[in-house]
């Protein structure tokens, strides 16, 4: 790992932020339900982004953080939408229609293993043994807490096998996003003009996917949709992307893609107060393993 990535190096501005983003995204599979029905998911995706772009675009005139930038920085721009913005949102939604939400997230909890390679390989992050471990751990801790679903009795295979490769081939771009964040070349950005743009390309080329696979503009006007895609919009893509996008920059891909372990024990926390999930011995030790793996893999090192 570089310099800004060993430990001891975590400040508290940096677990501060890692803690919120777990605790929004832990939340947004609750809300993402809201969102399938009535609208297809092209057209969900596109009013998130619109509104998360519009977000951003607004604070950085307000604030006067700079929307400047040089036209490769635009194309680096529309590249960071379509991995993160485009592909990786429609994966997941439609992952959603033929798994649980429980294992799309798991699906997300292996985002550390792409982001650490391709890091690894691509930005010369070196791969430590404590944090192999701790990964390994973690994802370990996931698999308990999400084995029900997994051993779920007369489940369709090909309807699991659909959903994960959704949700695996939504990771696997949502990674490739994440590692250019950390480039010299994403380093080099503004953060917060550099998302707004991201966030509008991507509202834009969603839109142009949805008018073909969906046909016109559709949105559900109940008070529970609207709100979810604010949400959404305002917390869990301007906001939460502000701060994780930080994080990369400042710890690398692979420890900030531990988010991905810690966000399915706090999704199914939430399920216990909105849903009644009832906890499991299994799910308990998959909770207690993926902590400890996020101490191992995140602790300075000696």
């Amino acid at each position: 790992m570089p310099a800004t990535a060993t430990a001891g190096r975590l400040g508290a501005r940096v677990w501060i932020s890692f803690a919120i983003i777990t605790l929004i995204w832990g939340s947004t599979w609750l809300v993402i339900k809201t969102q399938l029905g009535v609208v297809p998911p092209s057209w969900s995706v596109t009013w998130r982004f619109l509104v998360g772009g519009t977000a951003m675009l607004l604070m950085c005139l307000a604030t006067g953080k700079s929307l400047r930038l040089t036209a490769r920085q635009h194309g680096f721009a529309l590249i960071v939408a379509v991995m993160q913005f485009v592909l990786n949102f429609n994966l997941v939604y439609r992952a959603e229609q033929h798994v649980t939400s429980g294992l799309v997230a798991l699906s997300f909890a292996l985002l550390l293993v792409p982001n650490a390679v391709l890091a690894a390989l691509f930005l010369g992050q070196r791969i430590t043994l404590r944090f192999a471990l701790g990964s390994a751990l973690g994802i370990i801790g996931v698999l308990l807490l999400f084995a029900r679903d997994l051993l779920l009795p007369g489940a369709d295979d090909r309807e699991i096998l659909t959903g994960l490769g959704l949700a695996f081939a939504g990771v696997f771009s949502a990674s490739i996003a994440n590692v250019m964040q950390a480039s010299p070349a994403g380093r080099a950005m503004p953060l917060e003009g550099g998302l707004a743009w991201s966030m509008l390309y991507g509202a834009a080329l969603n839109a142009g996917v949805a008018l073909v696979l969906a046909g016109p503009p559709v949105i559900d006007p109940s008070p529970a949709y609207l709100a979810g895609v604010a949400y959404l919009g305002l917390v869990a893509s301007a906001l939460a992307f502000s701060l994780y996008y930080a994080i990369i920059r400042a710890i690398g891909p692979g420890p900030a893609a531990y988010s991905g372990v810690v966000i399915p024990i706090v999704a199914m926390a939430l399920s216990t107060l909105f849903e009644a999930y009832v906890w499991s011995p299994l799910a308990l030790l998959g909770c207690g393993l993926a902590l400890a793996g996020l101490v191992v893999a995140l602790r300075s090192r000696r």
